[in-house]
């Protein structure tokens, strides 16, 4: 599935727009349209861990997002190998608006509980 990306991802403004491919039911894949080199492993946060946060209105309105809007929230996440070593990036969110395939990056306040690049090992059930 395709998303126009109203807000880049950080670090990378030349990126307009994104391919999302499912891996399983935990992991995606963002590819950059037009870009084959550049591509980010995404990961469910809900999955993981409890996560929440209110998403701001100015990104609420670039994406046409309201109550009955069907969204996604995924996280970047640097796979390591072994994968228990994989860092996830839960300050950064990427939000998917899957109505209307449009997508943006927020970056959560430093005051929030969560981090930029937690182990991923820290949440996995043993």
């Amino acid at each position: 599935m395709k998303f126009d990306l109203a807000v880049p991802i950080l670090g990378f403004d030349n990126m307009k727009e994104v391919e999302l491919h499912k891996i399983d039911d935990i992991f995606m894949k963002m590819k950059a349209v037009g870009e084959e080199h550049i591509s980010f492993t995404l990961v469910n946060p809900f999955v993981l861990r409890e996560y929440d946060f209110e998403v701001p209105e100015r990104t609420k309105n670039l994406l046409a997002i309201d109550e009955n809007s069907n969204i996604l929230i995924l996280n970047i996440v640097l796979i390591q190998n072994p994968i228990e070593n994989s860092v996830v990036n839960f300050i950064g969110p990427i939000i998917f608006n899957t109505d209307n395939n449009k997508a943006a990056q927020i970056i959560l306040q430093e005051s929030t509980k969560y981090g930029v690049a937690e182990k991923i090992s820290t949440f996995l059930k043993k």
